[in-house]
């Protein structure tokens, strides 16, 4: 079943660090945001496989956007 990764608070991605395909473990990060200038990391909410990258680095999200999707 799949999984979607969700921006904790509104902010803008400055690092993606796995790649689609790549498996992951919870609480491992998956990407970094910036918000209110400090860089927060995004971290699986299950272990899987990273299944797509929804954002690209520069992106704005708002609070709960979907980013990436775990199988």
């Amino acid at each position: 079943m799949a999984t979607d990764l969700l921006a904790p608070m509104t902010g803008k991605v400055i690092e993606v660090l796995l790649e689609p395909g790549d498996e992951v473990e919870e609480d491992e990060p998956v990407l970094v945001l910036e918000a209110l200038k400090m860089k927060i990391p995004v971290v699986a909410p299950v272990d899987g496989v990273l299944a797509e990258i929804l954002v690209e680095v520069g992106d704005d999200v708002e609070a709960d956007g979907r980013l990436a999707v775990i199988d």
